[in-house]
């Protein structure tokens, strides 16, 4: 009986001994943190984004390039051993504006406007319509009032920086 006693109390010493030992193993916090960048680095489309880890919860913040690129993130973090939870913060970029292709019928219409002031040049990049060159201050606001007329076509900015006053 005493024999079966010191036995238990050998297992159990075993076993509390072994449960502090796997306590010990579970990671910090800032290695967790370490590992998730390290991950996110390998990839490029992920290198810009920021984690933090408080409690084995990874908090992700940043700007993805897309929905894609975010679920990537997310899910790429949530493999790192030690990670409980995600918390995903990250934005997605919004899609870059879209220019209309300079229309012939547009190209034709800036020409047109700026074909009695032999002075001015102009360049239509992207919807904007840069002029430089000469003009006299009576004619410019003439010439601006035709210019602003074909803002419909597909002019979105008029730059007249260039553009000397005689």
């Amino acid at each position: 009986m005493k024999q079966t006693l010191q036995r238990c109390l050998v297992v159990m010493v075993s076993v509390l001994i072994l449960g502090a030992i796997s306590c010990n193993k579970k990671p910090k916090d800032a290695d967790i943190q370490a590992s998730i960048e390290s991950v996110l680095s390998a990839d490029a489309d992920m290198a810009n984004m920021m984690v933090t880890v408080t409690d084995g919860v990874a908090t992700l913040s940043g700007e993805c390039k897309d929905d894609a690129c975010k679920a990537r993130c997310e899910a790429a973090v949530a493999k790192v051993e030690g990670v409980k939870s995600v918390v995903n913060n990250c934005t997605v970029a919004p899609p870059p504006p879209v220019v209309p292709p300079v229309s012939d019928a547009l190209s034709q219409a800036v020409a047109d406007a700026v074909k009695d002031y032999p002075g001015v040049q102009t360049q239509l990049t992207d919807g904007v319509l840069t002029l430089t060159g000469e003009i006299k201050r009576t004619d410019l606001q003439k010439l601006m009032m035709s210019l602003n007329a074909l803002k419909s076509m597909g002019i979105t900015k008029i730059e007249s920086a260039g553009l000397v006053k005689k």
